[in-house]
Parts: structure tokens; sequence; C-alpha cells
């Protein structure tokens, strides 16, 4: 059974809704012959982050991800041209979209500064005397 700790820290995560996702049909790129220039099968998936209903916080640390599938405005842009059916590729792009948003569905943990330890800082600057004189042995000889 589960305790209230662990079921306190698992991760919120939201669910897309249907109405916020605009999916179009797009021809699909590269290789399958006659089929692929009459056949609408890859999925271009566009998600405004800011008119979505997902939680501010959530928002907030969507906008802020330095992705490339995210645009200027705020806009997941996913094209999805795996598969052959444009089924399977509808799922995996509503797919891959959930999956960023609950990347940013947990907070991250705040990060404590720590000092080094004064052995780790010695190790430190007895590696760097000793690159140090290996230096200096390379130099010129003088007599």
């Amino acid at each position: 059974m589960h305790n209230a700790r662990t079921m306190a820290t698992a991760p919120f995560s939201p669910t897309l809704r249907e109405d916020e996702v605009e999916i179009t049909a797009v021809r699909a790129q590269g290789a399958g012959g006659q089929n692929v220039n009459k056949v609408s099968s890859a999925i271009h998936l566009r998600f405004d982050i800011s008119a979505s209903s997902l939680p501010e916080d959530i928002k907030a640390r969507l906008l802020c991800l330095s992705d490339r599938r995210i645009t200027a405005l705020g806009v997941v842009v996913l094209k999805a041209q795996t598969h052959r059916s444009q089924d399977m590729n509808r799922s995996e792009a509503l797919a891959r979209l959930q999956e960023l948003i609950d990347s940013v569905a947990s907070v991250p943990p705040e990060r404590r500064a720590t000092k080094p330890t004064r052995a780790s800082q010695r190790r430190r600057v007895e590696g760097k005397r000793q690159r140090s004189e290996v230096k200096t042995l390379r130099g010129r000889v003088s007599d």
C-alpha cells in the first residue's frame, strides 16, 4: 500500500483536452512510393500554451524551456510522420506532447550550494602543482 509520503511526492500529470490541440494532416516526407504523393498521413500538431487550461506554474515552466519545438509566441509545434497510418501518427504526436508536459509537471528540487571539502581542495591544488612541475621540466635546458 502507499503511505502518505509517497502519495504527496508523486508528480501531478495534467491531462490534455482535445479542443486545445490543433491537429492537421499533411503529406509525409521521405520514401513511400506513390502512396506518399496521394495520402496525407503525417500529423502537424499545434498547442498554444498560454491559451490552454494547464495550471499556471506548468505553463510558466513550459514557456521557460529552451526547446526548439516551442515558438517565440508560446506555441508547441510537433510533426509526427514515422508511421504510415494517420491514426498512429496522431497518437504519437499526442503522446510526445503529453511527455513534454509531464517533463515539467513536477517542481524541480531547489539547489543548495555546497562547499568543496578541505581534502578535495588540497588534492586539486596538489594536482595543479604536479602538472606545473611537469610543464616546467619541458622547458629549455640551460647549462
